[in-house]
């Protein structure tokens, strides 16, 4: 099984309608200049205490910024018992120059 989704194919199941939940692992400053819309963020260092808010039967996709966070958080939360969970590769820069251009880039 794949722990990780292209940002192509989470778009193409995103606009299927498909029940994706988007958690975002970067921090406040960084969900607030730019973000994937639907997403929900609980940064990397509060995620273990954070796990009551999470479904373990939901598909989870995380990402944060260039996809180093969110493969630490996947890896977490597969070793916490959750079985659907994959790594957006490229994080939101990628979604942003890949699928959503007016999403800002930042450094």
């Amino acid at each position: 099984m794949s722990y990780s989704i292209r940002v192509q194919d989470l778009k193409e199941r995103l606009d299927k309608g498909d029940d994706v939940f988007l958690l975002d692992v970067r921090e406040s400053w960084e969900y607030s200049m730019a973000k994937i819309e639907g997403s929900v963020l609980i940064s990397l260092g509060e995620l273990p205490q954070s796990l009551d808010q999470l479904d373990k039967e939901a598909e989870i996709v995380c990402y944060c910024h260039h996809g180093m966070r969110s493969a630490d958080a996947t890896i977490f939360l597969h070793q916490q018992g959750f079985p659907n969970v994959k790594n957006l590769e490229g994080g939101i820069d990628a979604w942003s120059v890949l699928v959503e251009p007016s999403i800002p880039r930042y450094q």
